[in-house]
C-alpha cells in the first residue's frame, strides 16, 4: 500500500505544535502527525504527516502559509524495512567518554570510548536528542571532577541509556525505573544486550513509589530525564532520597522552564552546580551541600 508524507520545517516550539493541531483536521486525515525540534540549535522545529491517501495538498500550502511554514514537501513512501532504514540512518553519538551506537557501528566505537549500544527498534532516548546528550555530558563531567557514586537512581529512565553509562564508570547499586511497562522491557533488553545483566535493577514504578528504589536512598546520583511538570511534582521525594554531598541529574527541561526548576529545587535543599543548554532544552546538575 502506497503511503505518503507531508514535512515542513518552521521556527519556534508553540507554532510547530498549533500546526501539528491544525494538520490533524484535514481531510483525508494523517494517520499521524509528529512535531520534532531539529537539534542543530537552529530553533527549527520539523512537522510531518503520514497519510494513506493523497493529502490535500491545497490545504497543505494554505496551513504553512497560515503558520509561517516552509512549503510542504508530499513524497510517496514506499515499503521500507523501518528498522533496517533507522540502523543506517541513525548515527553514533559521542559525550564525553561515552559512545551510543547501535550495533551496525560496532566497527566505529573508538577503542577508548565507554561504548553503550542501543538498538534501532529501540531508539528512544539514544542520545540523538538533547536532553539525553546533556545528561551524558553531566555524568562525563562528573565523573572528570573526581566524584564516585554507589548508589544511582534513574528515574523515567527509558531506553536505561544513563543507568548503563553510570554502571560502565562505577560498581555499585543501580535502579533504574520508568512507569512505562515497555520502557522497562527496553532497558532490560539493553542491558542485556550490553552485558550488563546483574549491573542495573530494572523496576517499573512512578517516581520513586517502589521497594527497590526505597532500598536504594540515600542514593549519591538521581537522573530524572523527563518534563518540567513531573520534575516539579517530585522535587521533594527526589531530594530525600539524596545523600548529603550528592547529585542530581535532570532534563527534559525547555530553556525557559530551567529557572523555575531551580527554584524549585532551591526550595527543597538543593544548589546549583551545573547547567548546560543544547537547542531547546536545559540540563540541570544540582546537589545537595555535604
Amino acid at each position: 500500500m502506497t503511503t505518503y508524507t507531508a514535512l515542513t520545517t518552521l521556527t519556534g516550539r508553540k507554532p510547530a505544535e498549533a500546526l501539528g493541531a491544525a494538520m490533524e483536521r484535514l481531510v483525508p486525515e494523517p494517520t499521524g502527525v509528529g512535531v520534532f525540534e531539529v537539534e542543530d540549535g537552529s530553533g527549527l522545529w520539523e512537522v510531518g504527516g503520514y497519510f494513506e491517501e493523497t493529502p490535500d495538498v491545497g490545504g497543505l500550502a494554505l496551513l504553512s502559509a497560515s503558520f509561517g511554514a516552509k512549503p510542504f514537501v508530499v513524497s510517496e513512501v514506499p515499503e521500507t524495512d523501518w528498522v533496517a532504514h533507522v540502523r543506517r540512518e541513525l548515527a553514533p553519538v559521542a559525550a564525553g567518554r561515552f559512545f551510543v551506537h547501535g550495533s551496525h557501528d560496532l566497527d566505529k566505537v573508538p577503542a577508548d570510548a565507554l561504548p553503550l549500544l542501543i538498538e534501532a527498534q529501540m531508539a528512544f532516548g539514544t542520545g540523538h536528542h538533547g536532553t539525553t546528550l546533556g545528561c551524558l555530558r553531566a555524568l562525563d563531567r562528573l565523573v572528570d571532577s573526581g566524584f564516585v557514586a554507589q548508589r544511582v537512581a534513574d528515574v523515567g529512565c527509558g531506553t536505561a541509556v544513563l543507568a548503563m553509562a553510570a554502571a560502565r564508570v562505577w560498581d555499585g547499586r543501580i535502579v533504574a525505573s520508568d512507569i512505562d511497562e515497555v520502557a522497562v522491557e527496553v532497558a532490560t533488553a539493553n542491558l542485556r544486550a550490553n552485558g550488563l545483566e546483574g549491573r542495573v535493577t530494572c523496576v517499573e514504578a512512578a517516581g520513586f513509589d517502589h521497594p527497590a528504589l526505597a532500598a536504594l536512598a540515600p542514593c549519591d546520583l538521581i537522573f530524572a530525564n523527563i518534563l518540567k511538570g513531573p520534575l516539579v511534582a517530585l522535587a521533594p521525594d527526589l531530594v530525600a532520597h539524596l545523600k548529603p554531598g550528592g547529585r542530581a541529574i535532570l532534563s527534559g527541561i525547555l530553556n525557559e522552564q530551567a529557572d523555575d526548576v531551580i527554584a524549585v529545587y532551591r526550595g527543597v535543599g538543593t544548589d546549583l552546580v551545573a547547567r548546560e543548554q543544547i537547542g531547546d532544552w536545559t540540563t540541570l546538575v544540582l546537589g545537595v551541600a555535604a
